[in-house]
């Protein structure tokens, strides 16, 4: 009789036959295995100090052949005296154009690097209505420019991309924003010691629209495809007029407005805001009932907010319409965090602005003829539940909002129609005059 230990080897030994034999069974000579590509590469850990450095330097050399790859300025001015010389007639109006055959022959002559933009595809994109078949020069150059542009942008992120995994972490950023501020003449009058600030300010607007899970990092991608870096780097124009710094988060006009009105509200100056030092806030007319919810929610130092939180706070209340905006008031909103606002949590919120009403001797508006009105605007999918979604595809989220957190914001609803029409008899008054 065999042993229990030998009925196990024999076991064991028929299973792996069969098993091989079920598999398909590799002969002797067969490697199509080994033409399986590698598809996981294993990140140094952090006491592998050889291999990150390895990584660093072999990144760095990528990075910096993909530059040499890119068209530098004497090459984009000889494709752009390529495309004058090769322009077809008539002219539309005062601008040239170039048909097919002469773009192919540009191509041919600007050399290797330009002929991924000498294509079918690109000259069929840009095409119109030309009756002729043709495309504008300026509109071209242009796309080359753009594409030029951000190639080298996405190589001056990553060069700040520590982990190298395509995204940056929010020191990342900072670094890049800090690097770059003298390269922007319109932020040249900018005391130092303000930097630090002026980073913060304009790092905040990146995560708070690019990063609504707060992981803590952002995909170059999307910073990349987002406004933000044209709006920040429309600063290098050192005529930008008044109005565009105005508009612009990362002018040093909007940082200084922003960080002035921080201080302002600090009355006892220790640098961060209490719930009622932050109720002064605009116009003052912030709810209590919604302060109460923005110090619950929102992360608060022995119960008062720091800049960075305050600048989240700002972003979200100015620009009410975007979805990152909406996503950070509906949170506060949701007071029962069952992912939807009911009737009962409208009404927690709109007492306090009747409350409010009260204190100003006007008469408290029903609270069944704004609830009434708020489904009307959002109709939302369920009757009885406003879901963030539903705020955001009826276009009417700040509407909503303001009506429930500010009474400023819910007078100037009640009142739409009365200064709709004090608007156009100034208007009227200005045309005759």
């Amino acid at each position: 009789k065999k042993s229990e230990q030998e009925l196990k080897d024999e076991e064991m030994e028929l299973f792996t036959k069969y098993y091989i034999e079920w598999k398909g069974g590799r002969k002797s000579g067969d490697m199509s295995y080994m033409n399986i590509p590698r598809f996981y590469y294993r990140l140094p850990a952090e006491d592998e100090v050889l291999l990150q450095k390895l990584r660093e330097e072999s990144r760095a050399v990528f990075l910096q052949r993909k530059s040499r790859e890119l068209l530098d300025n004497e090459e984009l001015q000889n494709v752009w005296f390529l495309l004058d010389k090769h322009q077809a007639s008539p002219m539309i109006g005062e601008e040239a154009v170039i048909n097919y055959e002469n773009f192919l022959k540009v191509g041919e002559k600007a050399g290797p690097k330009c002929k991924q933009f000498f294509t079918a595809k690109i000259f069929a994109k840009l095409l119109h209505n030309d009756p002729y078949g043709r495309i504008s020069i300026v509109q071209f150059f242009n796309y080359v420019m753009r594409k030029v542009w951000l190639h080298q942008t996405r190589i001056g992120l990553s060069l700040y991309d520590v982990a190298g995994q395509g995204y940056l972490r929010e020191s990342d950023l900072e670094n890049y924003i800090l690097e770059l501020i003298p390269t922007l003449p319109q932020l040249d009058g900018l005391e130092k010691s303000f930097y630090s600030f002026y980073v913060c300010t304009a790092v905040r607007k990146f995560f708070f629209f690019l990063d609504p899970l707060r992981t803590g990092k952002i995909k170059i991608q999307d910073i990349l495809a987002c406004s933000f870096l044209d709006d920040l780097l429309e600063l290098r124009d050192e005529e930008l007029c008044k109005e565009s710094q105005e508009t612009n988060w990362f002018s040093a006009p909007s940082a200084l407005r922003v960080y002035g009105q921080y201080l302002n509200l600090d009355k006892d100056h220790n640098g961060m805001l209490s719930k009622e030092e932050l109720s002064r806030y605009g116009t003052g007319t912030l709810t209590n009932i919604f302060l109460d919810r923005v110090f619950q929610e929102c992360l608060t130092y022995d119960g008062e907010m720091d800049y960075k939180t305050y600048l989240d706070f700002v972003l979200a209340l100015e620009n009410r319409k975007e979805p990152a905006a909406l996503q950070y008031i509906f949170k506060l909103l949701d007071i029962e965090n069952k992912g939807y606002l009911n009737v009962f949590s409208l009404n927690y919120f709109f007492r306090a602005i009747q409350e409010q009403m009260k204190i100003h001797g006007q008469e408290p508006v029903s609270f069944q003829d704004v609830k009434d009105e708020i489904f009307d605007m959002v109709k939302p999918k369920d009757p009885y539940k406003i879901s963030l979604q539903d705020l955001i595809n009826s276009s009417q989220g700040d509407t909503v909002t303001s009506i429930l957190i500010d009474l400023n914001g819910f007078w100037t609803y009640e009142n739409r129609e009365v200064l709709v029409a004090s608007d156009n008899d100034s208007a009227a008054d200005v045309d005759d005059t």
